[in-house]
């Protein structure tokens, strides 16, 4: 499947005047109405009229800000993004080791996706879309973010000289896929799925906690 080119969307900056403020308003209306409808119909069933319908706006008014779904949710993924890279810069630069390295990295990842509400029931309905919007600009930014920092590491002798690139993109398939596999979850536990990442990559799948009912099978062979 081809995936269409959008356009990145410009960084949000602080409103000034009444018509910037209205602006920044009807821009946030129509994201706050997007992410109901998402959480409600699912990212492939909704429409453009669905969201238009959800705020106060007028059709014209929409498409002054937006030309299609797709470019919402980009928005949507990328004001996530915007908020959630500079704590887990914060994490890693804090990290002495290289466990706090990668755990810093994962349950900071896992805790933000849990407790962003605004977004949270959006991508619980449409992890299926994750992998469509991966190519947002703010993303690809946090992804450049996380190689930078391995570098780094692996300059100050935290990690042995691996190849940075493979390993952030190692980090992050597991960060993304467990997010979503944890928010399919009727109990989202952040702990479990942070445990589970940090342990599979600092001891291998031997190193991995195995679940109460295989331990018990386990002592019932023996």
């Amino acid at each position: 499947m081809e995936t269409e080119f959008i356009q990145p969307i410009a960084r949000p900056q602080k409103p000034s005047g009444k018509r910037e403020q209205t602006k920044a308003q009807n821009r946030h209306t129509i994201l706050e109405a997007a992410r109901t409808v998402f959480a409600d119909l699912g990212y492939g069933a909704t429409t453009v009229r669905d969201i238009i319908r959800a705020t106060p706006l007028a059709s014209g008014t929409f498409y002054n800000y937006f030309k299609s779904k797709e470019e919402v949710f980009q928005a949507i993924q990328d004001e996530s993004a915007l908020r959630i890279r500079p704590r887990l810069r914060e994490e890693r630069a804090k990290a002495r080791t290289v466990e706090e390295f990668i755990s810093g990295t994962f349950r900071t990842f896992f805790e933000y996706v849990a407790s962003d509400q605004s977004n949270f029931h959006a991508i619980r309905r449409n992890t299926d879309t994750l992998r469509v919007r991966m190519d947002t600009v703010e993303i690809i930014a946090g992804f450049e973010e996380l190689r930078e920092d391995l570098e780094a590491a692996i300059a100050k002798g935290l990690f042995p000289p691996v190849d940075a690139d493979f390993l952030m993109a190692a980090i992050v398939g597991v960060a993304f896929e467990l997010a979503e596999r944890m928010l399919r979850r009727e109990i989202v536990d952040t702990n479990a799925a942070a445990e589970f990442a940090v342990a599979l990559f600092l001891g291998g799948v031997r190193a991995l906690p195995t679940l109460p009912a295989l331990r018990a099978e386990e002592n019932g062979a023996a």
